[in-house]
């Protein structure tokens, strides 16, 4: 019995199940087969997963490659929430939160009613809320959320100048992090989320680039199925989310 108990641990060992480093790099494999992404991505983010196998568990590049990865898998590839296109509900929703507001809430009900009646075939537009500070229009984005039964992600852009915030770093960079955007995605933990970009008007551009040029990408719905965030280095659809910005005058 020793000798086969020594045998199956010699075969687990030359297998690498043995390894507590190998055993987390099968986990890691089995978590991106599992995953939701498109094929292509599960390409990449295998051969990425591949590099660990050659690699010392001491080296700097493990932990990159880690992280990396596990933003790929803990992103919402195509998981959606079902919304609640009843307009009854939805005005009933807006009216419970806020007072007034008439024009705002009528031009989200209209917005609401043409996408139950257009289905997939609109594309999303951007509803922007303009007006003076504390008349409630970061908080009429949460009620526009909870009526549709979606995921509600705020990210404020007040004095926001560095084009990086919004579409990350090189993954060369140390310390590197995808960009508001994407982290806001993973947050959300859904592909089609209320997205609120509060203080759009704050924005700024100096040396770093120019962030709201960088935007154009996040809000054209021309654009936004194919998002390049240079962390991801692959392309991630923001076609679902319905995004809501705020401005003061």
């Amino acid at each position: 019995e020793l000798e086969a108990d020594d045998e199956e641990q010699q075969h687990q060992t030359e297998l690498g199940e043995g390894d507590i480093y190998q055993q987390e790099v099968v986990e890691l494999r089995e978590k991106i087969t599992a995953s939701t992404m498109p094929d292509a991505i599960k390409d990449r983010a295998l051969k990425e997963a591949n590099k660990l196998v050659n690699v010392s568990p001491m080296a700097p590049e493990v932990g990159i490659i880690r992280t990396y990865l596990d933003w790929l898998t803990d992103l919402p590839w195509g998981e959606h929430t079902d919304d609640n296109l009843d307009i009854a509900h939805v005005e009933k929703t807006l009216d419970a939160a806020h007072h007034g507001l008439t024009r705002a809430k009528e031009r989200i009900l209209e917005h609401i009613a043409v996408r139950k009646l257009a289905g997939e075939k609109m594309k999303s537009p951007i509803l922007c809320f303009a007006g003076p500070p504390g008349t409630g229009k970061t908080s009429l984005g949460q009620s526009i959320a909870d009526a549709l039964g979606r995921k509600f992600v705020r990210v404020s852009l007040g004095g926001v100048r560095d084009e990086a915030e919004i579409r990350g770093h090189r993954r060369t960079y140390i310390g590197a992090l995808p960009g508001r955007i994407i982290q806001g995605m993973k947050r959300a933990g859904s592909a089609n989320p209320v997205f609120m970009l509060d203080e759009i008007d704050k924005l700024g551009n100096d040396f770093r680039g120019d962030p709201s040029a960088a935007l154009l990408e996040v809000l054209d719905p021309e654009q936004n199925h194919a998002f390049s965030d240079h962390y991801l280095e692959v392309d991630y659809d923001l076609s679902h989310v319905l995004f809501i910005t705020t401005a003061n005058y």
